[in-house]
């Protein structure tokens, strides 16, 4: 598979992610919701760029957590970035769904990262009650807050035992998660991957 057809699918993948989070961001306040249906909703929260809306501890202060994921997620886009250009320059036998795969788990960490890179710079802060517009940044380079948006409340579960607390919102519906566009990219292609295409890389030299 072209090198080319790659970076190309990649960069419409990284279109589609932040032009939906640029929208998002700057027509909601957080926790403001758009019903398409009752168990599909477009709800805007941010985190400090933990996947699935969850958040990093943070006890007060500098946000050295914040900033070593951005860094760890930098180097390892960047390998996974020359990892796919080794497969395409010197693995013909790769099939292309392995590729495409490794391209899409690019795409997401990307466009998580281009949030955080550059959101807490060229948006103002997001609240409750206002939304954010293009002007002076809320925070600095790499600390900017990670945009979430799809939120399924598919049905609730009531007097949940304690321990398993992680698995409902604070609606107490299943999988309360709150997720993006990159998000998806991750977790479709890592499953894909996981189910189809594991044999691809047991072969390689």
């Amino acid at each position: 598979m072209k090198l080319r057809n790659i970076t190309i699918f990649v960069v419409i993948l990284l279109l589609l992610d932040q032009a939906l989070k640029i929208w998002i961001k700057t027509h909601l306040c957080i926790d403001e919701a758009i019903e398409i249906f009752p168990w599909f909703q477009l709800r805007f929260i941010e985190n400090n760029g933990a996947a699935f809306g969850m958040q990093i501890a943070n006890a007060g202060g500098f946000d050295w957590g914040k900033l070593l994921l951005s860094l760890f997620r930098m180097v390892m886009i960047g390998l996974l970035g020359y990892y796919i250009y080794y497969l395409t320059r010197k693995r013909k036998d790769m099939p292309k769904g392995a590729i495409i795969g490794l391209a899409m788990i690019l795409a997401g960490a990307v466009g998580n990262l281009i949030d955080s890179m550059f959101y807490g710079m060229i948006f103002t802060a997001s609240t409750p009650l206002t939304v954010a517009t293009l002007g002076e940044g809320y925070s600095s380079f790499l600390m900017g807050k990670v945009v979430d948006m799809f939120y399924f409340p598919l049905f609730q579960w009531n007097s949940v035992p304690s321990w398993l607390d992680f698995l409902v919102d604070h609606n107490n519906y299943f999988f309360g998660a709150i997720f993006n566009l990159a998000d998806s990219y991750i977790c479709v292609a890592a499953g894909y991957m996981i189910l189809f295409q594991w044999k691809a890389f047991d072969t390689e030299e």
